[in-house]
């Protein structure tokens, strides 16, 4: 069997090994992160807005250093610039611990915390715009090109992978040891993930170096904007996350709605999950052999219709099978997108697609919690999820007919 027909060809490179298990440590404590977070807050303020603000707060340095960020990854040395970046998070989580100690609770107001919170969120959001599209640029110098198909699709299962069991753990760790003890599972976490992608040998600008700023970001933008089956995929997820973001308000339903305990949450957290490591693995089992790009809308759909199950739900397991069944179009999505992301941009132009790829789908997860928590303060929790759910089906309908290209693709 070919290395190109082999999906499993790029687990026989020691490097890429490296890279995808480091990158799935650190991605499951990054997640566990953002689960903590969200109950901490809402212990802190019992107030859905504030949980909006959460997403806010990282989105804005995200979204803002988003395009100079691909315009610095492809002009510089990867490996160092990644580790960095991870140092930067470790400082980060450091300070989390501190803001959920004893010491902290009893020494600041609870509104002083959450102010605290904020502003250490505001600046993971600003390492995050380098440390995402890092990732994501690095895939092609790891691999062999021939091996890329599978590559991607690998890593877009192993990110996907360590993104849930995070998210899916960080409830029960709660529960567990506190939220404090959870802090120091995290941290833990990011250091092993840090020491093995340091393992990593060293990964070169792949782009000639400008000195015009604008111009080189201007390039990723237009190279983007004229490649329909990357932009279709990228505005099919950007407002899928956005208006059906109903994981945000989790808190909210498992202790207003759906009257659960701190274990109740926690399943509920991982419901999604659960749902996108079944398809996840199914799809690394038999890959999607064709028909991609349709596959690709009705996953986006199907998703939207869960959405509104959740939404209207007041019995517990029938809230947890809409949220695992929104997870299993959820896996399908991560593959597909991340696949033909991949298979679309040239090496020299990576970091800066990477990074409009950032803009398109990792702030929308910030901008749709936001979302959430405004909706939410002004139509309440299951009218705003609803409406977010309703609006994830328009933008699925609008998309078949704006992006045939897109709805045609096959790999």
């Amino acid at each position: 069997m070919s290395q190109r027909k082999n999906p499993y060809a790029p687990l026989k490179v020691k490097e890429f090994k490296y890279f995808i298990t480091g990158r799935f440590i650190f991605i499951m404590g990054l997640r566990m992160t953002g689960t903590v977070i969200g109950w901490w807050i809402y212990q802190l303020t019992n107030s859905a807005l504030a949980l909006g603000l959460v997403g806010l707060s990282e989105v804005i340095p995200a979204l803002s250093l988003a395009l100079y960020a691909g315009h610095h990854i492809d002009q510089n040395e990867k490996r160092q610039l990644l580790l960095r970046c991870i140092m930067g998070y470790i400082a980060c989580i450091s300070l989390f611990i501190f803001l959920s100690s004893t010491y902290a609770s009893s020494t600041f107001s609870a509104w002083t915390i959450a102010l605290l919170i904020f502003s250490v969120i505001a600046i993971t959001g600003a390492i995050r715009a380098f440390s995402g599209p890092t990732f994501s640029a690095m895939l092609s110098q790891v691999v062999a090109k021939e091996m890329l198909p599978s590559a991607a699709a690998i890593s877009s299962a192993t990110w996907l992978i360590g993104s849930i069991i995070g998210h899916a753990s960080g409830g029960f760790l709660i529960a567990g040891i506190g939220i404090n003890g959870t802090f120091w599972v995290i941290l833990i976490f990011v250091i092993i993930g840090f020491i093995l992608l340091s393992k990593l040998s060293v990964k070169p600008a792949m782009a000639a170096f400008s000195r015009n700023t604008l111009q080189s970001v201007r390039e990723g933008l237009d190279y983007v904007f004229k490649t329909k089956e990357i932009l279709g995929a990228l505005s099919l997820d950007l407002f899928a996350v956005l208006f059906g973001g109903a994981v945000a308000l989790v808190p909210v339903f498992a202790k207003d709605i759906l009257h659960t305990s701190a274990i109740g949450f926690g399943w509920l957290n991982a419901a999604a999950d659960i749902g996108a490591i079944i398809t996840v693995t199914l799809l690394t089992i038999r890959p999607l052999q064709g028909k991609q790009g349709r596959i690709l809308f009705y996953a986006v759909g199907g998703f939207g219709l869960c959405i509104i199950l959740f939404a209207v739900s007041k019995v517990f397991w029938l809230s947890f099978i809409a949220l695992l069944l929104s997870g299993c179009m959820d896996g399908v999505s991560v593959i597909v997108r991340g696949t033909i992301l991949q298979l679309k941009t040239p090496d020299n132009l990576r970091g800066r697609v990477m990074s409009v790829n950032s803009m398109f789908i990792n702030s929308s997860n910030e901008l749709g919690q936001f979302e959430s928590g405004v909706t939410a303060k002004l139509m309440g929790a299951a009218p705003s999820v609803i409406f977010g759910g309703c609006m994830t089906l328009a933008v699925v309908i609008i998309t078949w007919f704006k992006a045939p290209s897109l709805r045609k693709m096959e790999y």
